[in-house]
This record gives structure tokens, sequence and C-alpha cells, in this order.
């Protein structure tokens, strides 16, 4: 009886031991939001194969969670990626469709493979899910610059400015279509504008580049 006792009572500080062992591994591991995190990290340190093999764990670890697919779809884009952006931002609107941000990336992958139509589409579905956000009216506005169509480009670039005034790259963006559209006084304007502004060496070049050929 004794020995039987003893066995019985191995055999329960084994299966103790067991589950102790089992619940310290569950929450050792990391978890869906930490890799997200990581990720997040790494894009933000331009480490984009990291950051995509860190959306894709937390992704495995949670395939619902919206923000994975959609910053490993912002992964693939500066990868040059633009049909693994396109799936992902699929996935995350079909997940999230009232993500705006989601719409104006998948956006700029569409018109980076000549998609303009559904690029505009996009654009147009992140305005009406937030009319204020500036950097959608600039995207769109380069689209219909590439399709020809300046007073529609003019006109998103106008809403950019008034929703962001201190948005450097709008005001070199409307001084090209206004010098496009032969008015050559208010694209020098827009180039000194952004002269005066901005803080970006190659983007204030680029207008002075711009400015001395309208005033040749």
């Amino acid at each position: 009886m004794k020995k039987v006792m003893n066995h019985k009572g191995k055999l329960i500080v084994l299966i103790a031991c067991i589950v102790l062992t089992t619940i310290l591994l569950v929450g050792c591991g990391s978890s869906a939001q930490e890799h997200l995190d990581k990720g997040t990290a790494y894009l933000d340190q331009g480490k984009f194969d990291e950051a995509i093999e860190e959306f894709t764990e937390a992704i495995e670890l949670d395939p619902e969670l919206a923000m994975a697919y959609g910053n490993r779809g912002w992964a693939y884009y500066e990868k040059g990626e633009y049909d693994k952006a396109i799936a992902d931002y699929d996935k995350t609107l079909e997940l999230d469709p009232g993500d705006a941000v989601a719409y104006n990336n998948r956006g700029l992958a569409y018109y980076a493979i000549g998609e303009y139509d559904k690029a505009i589409a996009d654009y147009d579905k992140a305005i009406e899910l937030d009319p204020a956000y500036a950097k959608v009216y600039y995207h769109r506005g380069w689209v219909y610059w590439v399709k020809g169509e300046y007073d529609k480009t003019i006109a998103d670039f106008n809403k950019t400015i008034e929703l962001d005034p201190e948005l450097d790259v709008a005001y070199v963006g409307r001084g090209y279509a206004y010098a496009q559209l032969g008015e050559k006084e208010k694209a020098i304007s827009d180039l000194e504008k952004c002269i005066e502004i901005s803080e970006d060496p190659a983007l204030v070049q680029q207008a002075r580049d711009m400015l001395d050929g309208l005033r040749e």
C-alpha cells in the first residue's frame, strides 16, 4: 500500500511539472502584438526584410490582426513588390473596411504599377472615409498629373495645402502643374514657397532648378 501511494505521489508531481512547464512556455512565447511592434520598429529603420518576417509571425499567431497585413504591405511596397503589397492591403481592408490609410497605400501601389483608375478609386474611398487626410489629395493629384488632367491636379494640391500648409512637396507639385498650364508667375510663387519652408535639401534644389528654368 505504501509503494502504491508513493507511485501515485510521483505521478501527481510529474503531471504538475508538465502543466507548469507548459504554462511557462506559453507565457514566454512572443505574442502577435510583440511581433507587430518589432516589425514596426524594423519598418521605421528601413529594415524591410526583418519587418516582413516579424509581421508574418504576427499574422501566423493572429490571422485577424489587420495592422500586421497593412504594415507588411508597406514593407513590400518599399521593396518594390507591389503585387504582394496590394494583396496585403486587400486583406487589411477585408478585416477593416474603414481603414483610410490602407486605401491610400493600396492606391500608391496601384499607381506604381500604372493602374491609375484603380489608384484614383482607392484615393476617393480614403477621402470619403477621412476628408481631412491631406496626403491623399496630394497623391491623387499626381495621378491626375500623369493622366494630363492638370486642372484636377491643381484642385487636389490646393486642397492639400489648405489642409496642411507646411507640406513642402505640395507646392512643388502645384508649381509643376502651373508651369505646365503656362501660369508662370503662380509656378514661381509656389516654388519660392517650397524653398522658404522646406528642410529637405534635395527638394529645395529641385525647386531652385525649376525656378532657374522658368526665369530663363
